[in-house]
């Protein structure tokens, strides 16, 4: 009976919320575009999850606000069971310009290019990398008070 109940309890989901949490007072729906401003979103909301990076408009700033509910069973990877990005524009001035709400229903598979960029330079051996630098270490730096490392070192 009790391992019965042991294993029970193993079945049971595990939730996991990652992200912003809103608190009751901060409603992100209430931002309104022709009177909130950053500072305005930033004392209702608190500090966003990401802010954009590669606005298409310079004159344009992004804040997401990111939440996301998993739930886990034992051993198997977590599922996603909520998700809610809250995008929130401004012009240059800081004004909130487009509210905009996410969900799990939005998102995209993104596939990762598996490519590598080739760099410039030689290739080197595991050889040529131990014994090259043989010869560029300076002289009066080997077995010498060397004053830049902590303590001083041997005078």
């Amino acid at each position: 009976m009790i391992i019965g109940a042991l294993v029970a309890t193993g079945c049971n989901p595990i939730l996991r919320t990652h992200g912003y949490v809103p608190t009751q007072d901060a409603k992100p729906q209430e931002i309104n575009p022709s009177t909130d401003t950053k500072a305005s979103v930033l004392a209702s909301l608190g500090s966003p999850s990401v802010e954009g990076t590669f606005d298409e408009d310079v004159e344009q700033d992004t804040w997401y606000y990111i939440n996301q509910v998993r739930e886990r069973y034992a051993y198997l990877r977590p599922q996603v069971q909520e998700q809610t990005i809250t995008a929130i524009s401004f012009n240059a001035d800081g004004q909130v310009t487009k509210v905009a709400e996410y969900g799990i229903e939005d998102r995209r598979v993104v596939n990762y290019e598996n490519r590598e960029t080739p760099t410039r330079g030689r290739e080197l051996s595991v050889l040529e990398q131990v014994f090259g630098t043989i010869g560029r270490i300076p002289t009066d730096r080997i077995g010498g008070g060397n004053q830049d490392v902590p303590g001083g070192g041997p005078n």
